[in-house]
């Protein structure tokens, strides 16, 4: 029998997560409790941090979420109301997007920083601050260099430009996930998310979902692919619901619902967390 040896470790919350290879199988143990095992280091630990998940306070899964959006909104993402609270303005922005930086053009192209920079005005997916240095970045002289990387990922959704992307940001302290994920979202809402972190990280604790634990704030691909495991699974899990893009899947803004002390629902804008019920804070923010 050959010894343990430990090859990947990490944080659950307050859960110490270890996948251990011992005599060519794999074994995922959250806190030297083993919980996983299997042939594929990938698949254990992926199925350790589910399992680890639905320890947390606030888990209840996927029926869970369900049936709190569906109890405000019966036909769930074609309830009436929904799609002119929150699809619409989304679809204006694509379809602004699409007008004035077409995808295609935008790879090679030259002198689309103003009218990216208005797209990014006529929603309110980011927070003022961001959008305040935008304005710095899309006027001045990376403005061509940020939005050819930002359509040559919404095209590959490659490493390299995700980088590209975070060098023309830096400088201006605007490297962010909301910033970087926007445009993609808006050209190919088919294949790419939106990612804002408070709520995506709320909303994968409550379904148990790893990518709690593996976010980052640096803009890197593992981040943004357990990002695309994550909506992948939420597709599959409310594919009944008939989501027609991740516009209806998306984790900053869609419909979500509390409960006021008079019992009535009171709605505001969250998306994958808005499934879940997640609140605001005093201050509005997510």
């Amino acid at each position: 029998m050959s010894k343990a040896e430990t090859i990947r470790s990490a944080k659950l919350g307050k859960k110490e997560l270890r996948l251990v290879r011992m005599n060519g199988r794999y074994f995922g143990l959250a806190d030297g409790v083993r919980c996983a095992e299997g042939e594929n280091a990938d698949d254990v630990w992926r199925q350790l941090h589910d399992d680890a998940g639905k320890s947390d306070p606030k888990y209840f899964g996927f029926d869970g979420a369900r049936k709190r959006f569906l109890t405000f909104f019966p036909n769930g993402f074609h309830s009436s109301g929904y799609a002119s609270q929150e699809r619409d303005y989304k679809l204006a922005a694509k379809a602004n997007l699409d007008d004035t930086a077409p995808l295609e053009k935008a790879v090679d192209g030259t002198g689309f920083g103003e009218a990216v920079l208005a797209v990014f005005r006529t929603t309110n997916m980011l927070s003022p601050f961001e959008k305040t240095r935008l304005q710095d970045v899309l006027r001045g002289p990376r403005a061509d260099d940020f939005v050819r990387a930002a359509a040559r990922f919404t095209l590959d959704g490659s490493k390299s430009h995700l980088l590209a992307m975070e060098q023309a940001l830096k400088p201006h302290d605007n490297a962010k996930w909301t910033v970087a994920t926007y445009l993609a979202y808006l050209w190919r809402p088919d294949r790419h998310m939106f990612l804002k972190p408070e709520a995506t990280k709320d909303f994968a604790t409550r379904v148990g979902h790893r990518f709690a634990g593996d976010y980052e704030a640096r803009l890197s691909l593992p981040v943004y692919e357990g990002l695309l495991d994550l909506v992948a699974k939420t597709e599959r899990e409310l594919a009944d619901m008939r989501p027609r893009d991740r516009i209806d899947i998306t984790a900053s803004s869609g419909w979500w619902a509390t409960v006021k002390k008079d019992g009535k629902p009171s709605t505001n804008r969250t998306g994958l967390a808005g499934i879940a019920g997640q609140r605001r804070n005093p201050r509005g923010k997510l």
